[in-house]
């Protein structure tokens, strides 16, 4: 047994997670699947077009857990969406941590700090989709035990038949609560304190990002905020339904206001709108 980084390639041109559902779809995947591969979970992040885990098992366990976990968010997306064949594109990453040094105090602080860097908040416990929030809680986590539901409502919360970790509660948002199954003992153990794992949440290469950074091209809305302000100008200005269906004119136009209103960058847009990255930032050269 050891500890694995487990990543997934950024998508340019698309994206996992188009609402909260598909968050709360995943989240409640995460245990399910972790438990059926034998895996215990160290830490992870959901973020709009990749994940991250860090797992505690043996390579194969690993790599069968992320490929199942990619099979299950493929079907809801297909199911969903109607779009097919996304994440099978969707390259995987395993690399073995090194745990001498304090390589996995690096390797924990990277993940959590994904969301920061993204400028989507400006501290990991402020985000929900992932282990921000699981460590050096000041008061017990509460939930309802998923074990006390009937079978029907189990499978009406999380759509699956497979065994739930013993002591996983939901929370009333509707996923099984990460800190209710994850590896919360042997993370605050690892750091030792509160204060020495915001020393590494603040010294890892994602706080650099964003230090380094001016801001200036950074999105200031999330995806999923963006996304339904991107349909209804489909709607509004050009009475199409989707962007796939705009002229090359049409998405000029498109771009050029998701840059005004919500200030979007090329990233960003690339990822919401499935248009290339290429095309997104030829069309912005226009202006």
């Amino acid at each position: 047994m050891e500890f694995f980084l487990v990543t997934t390639d950024h998508l340019e041109s698309q994206i996992w997670f188009k609402d909260d559902q598909d968050f709360i779809v995943a989240m409640n995947a995460v245990p399910l699947i972790a438990a059926m591969a034998g895996v215990r979970v160290v830490v992870f992040v959901l973020m709009s077009n990749h994940v991250h885990f860090i797992l505690y098992c043996t390579y194969d366990q690993a790599l069968e857990f992320i490929n199942e976990f990619k099979r299950h968010q493929a079907f809801h997306i297909r199911k969903k969406y109607g779009a097919e064949k996304i994440l099978r594109r969707n390259k995987i990453d395993i690399q073995m941590l090194d745990t001498s040094e304090e390589s996995l105090e690096r390797a924990i602080a990277y993940v959590q700090m994904n969301p920061v860097a993204a400028n989507i908040c400006s501290h990991p416990s402020q985000y929900p989709w992932g282990t921000g929030s699981c460590f050096f809680k000041k008061s017990a986590t509460k939930g309802t035990p998923v074990e006390s539901l009937s079978i029907r409502s189990r499978y009406k919360v999380l759509h699956s038949k497979l065994a739930v970790p013993a002591g996983s509660l939901l929370g009333e948002e509707g996923f099984i609560l990460p800190e209710s199954y994850v590896e919360t003992r042997l993370v605050e153990s690892v750091f030792k304190t509160p204060k020495r794992m915001n020393y590494f949440l603040y010294n890892s290469s994602k706080a650099k990002v964003v230090l380094n950074s001016t801001n200036i091209d950074g999105p200031v809305f999330k995806d999923q905020t963006i996304i339904p302000v991107m349909e209804d100008l489909c709607r509004t200005l050009f009475k199409k339904g989707s962007v796939q269906e705009l002229t090359q004119p049409q998405q000029a136009e498109l771009i050029r206001q998701l840059r005004f209103r919500a200030s979007s960058n090329i990233n960003q847009i690339a990822r919401i709108s499935g248009i290339p990255y290429e095309t997104v930032a030829k069309l912005l050269d226009m202006f």
